[in-house]
């Protein structure tokens, strides 16, 4: 079997989307001949934003993981100020303009670049040379966020003579809330750098989506498109192996973050006029995740607060039952400058067979996965009646039905195994 090395921050116990991608993958590598091992950070030095242990049930028990200390500067900032005032998720967390916040802004985008997580580099450079002697492993995958993580599997390279694959989950300088880290332009010009660096030493470079890809090869000259590959993100069989659930609520789910940078005042508007539409159906808007108090007030403002079920962070094992007892799904892309990629949610939104009411783009790289699958429709912020609209279609299926489905069986070409099986083509290949 080929080995490789997967370098990775996020790894159960820690909790949220990025966690899920690279353990499904080292879940299902070993039917591909390729042997993983896994290189994280210590639990008990790590700053996670949330902790989710059902996630360990798909580490594969013949998996070797070896984890690390680490430097935590948010655990410092934590210890001094709070957990509560360290932000994460776009700041949905926080009130980013509050002193404090912004002090702590200035400080995360000036003095830890690329990012607060530049801490745990020099213990994973270490333990990684180790374990590529060791285990004579000829391939290094970093994945990021954090991207500083990259800058690891760079100096590994360079060392070592390696093969080298940086996976890009998120886009580095042009993620959605990169400006609120108040940036001077000394250290946007040394980030950037560094992001080109990574960019252009990496063996193969991996994004999740197509307008990912084009960001990231218009950073760099003599362009190599070759070594560029779309994998995209993709949802666990397994995890929907689920009988359907009786629904006597029109449910409309939404998992994830909402801040103040995903703008969903066009849903909330129209949520309210559904409700007046239908006074005799009982709806309900529920959010697994983490919403800013500016999004709480929008609701109050458009009066669907009373309608509202706020559950936090739920974990992975329950999110399945919880999209499938759904009515219907809510997916918004935040805007900013690129509006045209691809929420991790949106895989397991396909796979619940629920249909998806995208708010963003319409040409995003989502709008089009959800039009090929048939799995619902998109509309932009400025199209209001076109929601209203499409919720009304829906609530008329309700009620006939009791239940509302959607898909044309496409999304099996998003799970985790087909995806892993490209995967394993290019670390074969490398």
């Amino acid at each position: 079997m080929k080995k490789v090395l997967v370098i990775s921050y996020y790894w159960p116990p820690s909790g949220g989307a990025g966690v899920q991608r690279w353990l499904k993958f080292v879940k299902y590598l070993p039917e591909y001949n390729i042997e993983p091992y896994v290189l994280t950070v210590d639990p008990r030095y790590a700053f996670y934003p949330q902790t989710d242990k059902s996630l360990e049930k798909d580490i594969p028990p013949g998996v070797r993981v070896f984890k690390t200390r680490s430097f935590e500067a948010l655990n410092f900032i934590s210890g001094i100020f709070g957990k509560d005032n360290v932000a994460y998720g776009g700041f949905s967390n926080v009130n980013r303009n509050k002193p404090l916040q912004i002090l702590l802004r200035f400080l995360r985008g000036n003095f830890y670049i690329p990012d607060a997580r530049v801490g745990w580099n020099r213990y994973a450079v270490n333990k990684a040379r180790e374990l590529i002697r060791e285990y004579g492993i000829g391939t290094v995958i970093t994945t990021g966020p954090p991207h500083s993580t990259h800058l690891a599997g760079m100096r590994l390279k360079r060392e070592l003579n390696i093969s080298w694959i940086a996976d890009f989950r998120d886009p580095w300088t042009d993620i959605f809330y990169y400006s609120d880290l108040l940036h001077t332009p000394v250290a946007k010009r040394i980030d950037r750098g560094k992001e080109k660096r990574v960019i252009e030493n990496a063996d193969r470079v991996i994004t999740n989506c197509n307008s990912n890809r084009e960001l990231l090869l218009s950073k760099i000259s003599g362009r190599d498109p070759g070594k560029f590959t779309v994998i995209t993100n993709g949802f666990d069989e397994d995890d929907f192996n689920l009988p359907e659930p009786d629904i006597s609520e029109f449910i409309i789910t939404y998992t994830g973050t909402i801040s103040g940078h995903y703008k969903p005042q066009v849903f909330f508007r129209a949520l309210s006029e559904l409700r007046k539409k239908y006074p005799d159906v009982p709806f309900r808007f529920k959010v697994a995740g983490k919403i800013s108090p500016q999004t709480e007030r929008e609701m109050k403002d458009h009066d669907i607060d009373d309608i509202f079920e706020y559950m936090g962070y739920v974990s992975h094992n329950e999110l399945a039952a919880i999209l499938k007892g759904s009515s219907a799904l809510l997916y918004i892309f935040p805007e900013a400058t690129n509006e045209k990629g691809i929420a991790g949610k949106l895989f397991e939104y396909l796979a619940a067979r629920r249909p998806i009411i995208s708010i963003g783009s319409t040409e995003s790289d989502a709008s089009a996965i959800i039009k090929e699958c048939e799995a619902g429709k998109s509309f932009t912020r400025s199209d209001p009646a076109g929601l209203l609209e499409y919720l009304t279609y829906l609530v008329e299926i309700f009620k006939k039905e009791g239940q509302v489905k959607s898909g044309n069986g496409l999304h099996i070409n998003y799970s985790r195994k087909k995806l892993t099986a490209r995967l394993s083509g290019l670390i074969l290949s490398a």
